[in-house]
């Protein structure tokens, strides 16, 4: 049995789907088991330090927070062999607000200090963290956004939760840290003509100061770090692109998937294709 926290999440939610196509048994961890909507076949529960029958975990420290030690320390009293962890690349590369990195670096000492066999997945921003432009986008095929010449190697959620569940089920993965990248280094203007030729229409980028962008998003209701975290490394690689590895490729034996392609699988968050 598996294991995942933060079951709902962009990289949690497809790892439950994988591991049930490949029959493994799913226990998701999600604050509201009721709505969570998860695939049929796992098992949604609030919180759980029964562990009896878990093979190995996903933790994702946001969604765990302050109960990773708990949550460690019943994982090893319970016979628990693997954990997988979900980190941040900047933990290996650095960039952006250091506290967020000593946050993740943290995470990574609990887990490799808790006995248990481990491997790291220090992730490059998703994304799908542009959804976040998706209502600009709806209302009037434009993007205000700040740091526009900031170059990242952003990753496909698919290519992270493939890789969380080869390291899940196959020990070979313990005691690895990968540093996992999308395969093409792009600028904010690169994404989001990549996103408009997705959708069949030309959508243009309007540089904005930081401070406008860190408002309208919490205007939507986005928690307070989530800006910060976004902002801070943007303004990193607007000095310096963010890293590129192979990782993805070595791990999965195919290409990491494009930016391109992660915005035609979501081109119906983003309008309707003309």
């Amino acid at each position: 049995m598996i294991l995942v926290t933060g079951a709902t999440g962009i990289v949690g939610r497809g790892v439950v789907k994988l591991l049930l196509e490949a029959g493994e048994e799913v226990t998701a961890v999600t604050r509201s088991p009721q709505a969570a909507g998860l695939p049929e076949g796992a098992k949604a529960v609030s919180r759980t330090t029964d562990l009896a029958g878990v093979d190995a975990i996903l933790i994702a420290p946001r969604a765990v927070g302050e109960s990773t030690g708990e949550l460690l320390a019943a994982a090893v009293a319970q016979g628990v062999k693997r954990a997988v962890l979900l980190s941040a690349i900047t933990v290996e590369y650095g960039g952006g607000y250091e506290r967020f990195a000593a946050a993740f670096k943290d995470a990574e000492k609990a887990v490799r200090e808790s006995g248990l066999e481990w491997t790291f997945l220090r992730c490059a921003d998703f994304a799908a963290n542009n959804l976040a432009w998706a209502p600009q986008i709806r209302a009037a095929g434009a993007v205000r956004g700040a740091y526009g010449d900031a170059a990242t190697s952003s990753i496909h959620e698919r290519d992270v939760a493939e890789v969380a569940v080869r390291a899940l089920l196959d020990p070979a993965h313990a005691r690895r840290a990968y540093a996992l990248t999308g395969p093409e280094s792009l600028s904010q203007h690169d994404k989001v003509r990549l996103i408009g030729e997705a959708l069949g229409t030309e959508l243009t980028f309007t540089e904005v100061a930081p401070e406008q962008v860190r408002a309208a998003m919490l205007a939507q209701g986005v928690p307070e770090d989530v800006p910060d975290r976004m902002l801070g490394y943007l303004a990193t690689c607007a000095e310096r692109p963010g890293p590129s590895t192979d990782t993805v490729e070595r791990v999965l034996g195919r290409p990491a998937l494009t930016y391109a392609r992660w915005a035609a699988d979501h081109a119906s968050d983003f309008g309707v294709r003309s």
